[in-house]
């Protein structure tokens, strides 16, 4: 009898190609969606019991066709709406995973603002329930559902064809999934739940298997692998942060280190680095490190002043960048480019911004101000265990 955690995972892969395929034959994408998850929760109930059929896609599509027949039988309106949702077939051939890429493209479609973007992301292409993207994202289940609706609403209503964009819009529409893939992997990694940053890992996964030559695709992919992989480390029994620096390097993800960095040499060599490239060579060279001390920090430097040079007006690689000049030429060297940022209250505020001050002015012997500083920074952490942390780091000042 397959183990009921290897059917899970197969029936979550399999998600979106079945309501692409379904979506794309019968049109009627909420009831395609509700049809493919009659469809799935089958399965789930008959297979661990009946074993896993041949072609485990065909059967899913076949119970999912079936079932929007009956959705569409009963609700008459439904019958008579306009089909708003049809099939244009595309100038190459059609296989398996278009079906995928085509949701992940439509589910980030320009008209939806990020937030709509990110949850249609989630509960079409990911498979979540809604009830499961409302409690990652702390959001009631109703307001969850509603944003879900509306997003869906406002696609149907641009009659926006099920098939892959327009050429001269494609990049754009990539751009926009890579960066919501990046989004729920940082809101993840950074409330430390590991669901949510391993899904989107599997989705950038998905996205790289239908389209390897991308050089920014590897790059997000390996940028998530090259961060995920030092999880386990970064904080301590009771949820406080541990800094690089001070990290057990034996507990990072080996595994993940190997793939992320051989991902990030590929793509490199074939171009032009973007922003995504760029960061996962940063991270590269983090985790390559034997020791903090052995950390190639100006080679760090001259990548964090290419990203700089690339979104100028980005306020936290701003900051990335001056903690890194300062770790190369000195503390006064990034505590003069952090006197740059202050007037902007966008990241001048914010604890990340505070903290790095503080530890600068650590670094150069000035103790009373950084240790008013680790407590400004204490109280705008959003967190208990960083509180507890930053307060420590005063007081031992």
């Amino acid at each position: 009898m397959p183990a009921a955690t290897g059917i899970e995972d197969l029936l979550r892969h399999l998600s979106p190609q079945v309501l692409g395929a379904v979506v794309r034959r019968y049109g009627h994408f909420d009831a395609a969606e509700d049809a493919t998850q009659e469809a799935l929760i089958a399965a789930a109930a008959q297979w661990p019991a009946d074993g896993v059929p041949d072609n485990p896609r065909a059967w899913l599509i076949r119970v999912a066709s079936r079932k929007l027949t009956d959705l569409l039988r009963s609700d008459q309106a439904r019958v008579q709406r306009e089909v708003q949702w049809h099939y244009t077939p595309g100038t190459g051939p059609v296989t398996d995973y278009d079906d995928s890429l085509i949701l992940l493209l439509m589910c980030c479609h320009p008209s939806l603002n990020v937030a709509a973007q990110i949850a249609l992301t989630l509960r079409a292409v990911g498979g979540l329930t809604t009830a499961e993207i409302a409690r990652e994202f702390l959001t009631p289940e109703d307001t969850m559902t509603r944003r879900i609706t509306r997003a869906k609403q406002r696609i149907k209503d641009s009659g926006v064809p099920f098939a892959m964009p327009a050429s001269q819009d494609q990049p754009e529409r990539l751009t926009a999934v890579l960066h919501v893939l990046y989004l729920i992997f940082t809101e993840g990694y950074a409330s430390s739940r590991a669901d949510l940053a391993g899904e989107a890992i599997r989705l950038a996964r998905m996205l790289y298997r239908a389209l390897p030559d991308d050089g920014e695709v590897a790059g997000l992919l390996a940028l998530m692998l090259l961060t995920d992989a030092r999880r386990d480390a970064r904080t301590g029994p009771d949820g406080e942060p541990i800094p690089m620096a001070e990290q057990d390097r034996s507990r990072w993800n080996t595994g993940y280190i190997r793939e992320g960095t051989e991902l990030i040499t590929t793509a490199l060599s074939s171009g032009p680095p973007g922003p995504y490239q760029l960061q996962a060579a940063i991270a590269a060279l983090h985790d390559e490190a034997a020791s903090a001390g052995d950390t190639d920090w100006p080679q760090i430097a001259a990548l964090y002043e290419l990203l700089v040079s690339a979104d100028p007006g980005n306020p936290v690689i701003r900051l990335n960048h001056a903690v890194a000049v300062a770790m190369s030429a000195g503390p006064r060297a990034g505590l003069a480019m952090l006197e740059t940022l202050e007037p902007d209250r966008r990241i001048s505020a914010d604890h990340r911004f505070l903290t790095a001050r503080a530890h600068l002015l650590e670094m150069a012997g000035q103790t009373a101000a950084a240790r008013e500083a680790y407590r400004a920074a204490a109280a705008r952490a959003p967190a208990v265990p960083q509180q507890r942390y930053l307060n420590a780091r005063a007081s031992r000042l």
